[in-house]
């Protein structure tokens, strides 16, 4: 197996768990900041919505000024899964169109003259595609919490949700 295809496999399995937070996330709580430099719940949610495609385009592109990146606010919470879907699309595109080769180009950010950063594509995905959506998933399960949604399995059981859990017998039907 490729290593692109061992991350497209990856990005599958950990969309299935991105998917279930980001269908809890309230449309009535989008504004709701744990504090003021925090992101907002929805600015939080949107950015883990799209940065499997973003990042995954940014790969292809090299060397790339740094930028002010603005977190745009969803309208509705009804705007997270379809976002999700676009970016796992996007994401898809670009890594099924490359091979193991492309992972070992170097990737660079750049300041003016300045480097900031430089490593291989396939490093750049696994730190900033994978990982960093794991982090602000993590975060966005934190504020599930905090505004009162149960927070689903991710890795494993969650104080609201056991997947290992053995099913509990239905009740018998009062006659």
């Amino acid at each position: 197996m490729s290593a692109i295809q061992m991350l497209l496999m990856e990005l599958d399995h950990e969309a299935r768990a991105t998917r279930r937070v980001l269908e809890r996330v309230p449309g009535d709580r989008l504004n709701y900041r744990p504090h003021e430099k925090s992101m907002s719940l929805g600015q939080l949610a949107l950015h883990v919505a799209i940065v499997p495609g973003a990042l995954a385009q940014l790969s292809r592109k090299s060397p790339v000024q740094v930028f002010e990146f603005k977190q745009p606010s969803p309208q509705t919470a009804a705007e997270l899964l379809p976002a999700l879907d676009q970016s796992l699309a996007q994401a898809h595109d670009v890594l099924g169109a490359m091979d193991d080769a492309s992972l070992a180009e170097q990737w660079r950010l750049v300041d003016g003259d300045r480097e900031v950063m430089s490593q291989p594509v396939g490093i750049m995905l696994r730190a900033l595609m994978l990982n960093h959506w794991y982090h602000h998933r993590g975060q966005l399960c934190v504020y599930l919490r905090e505004v009162g949604v149960p927070v689903p399995s991710v890795y494993g059981p969650s104080a609201d949700e056991n997947p290992f859990a053995a099913a509990q017998p239905m009740a018998a039907a009062a006659v």
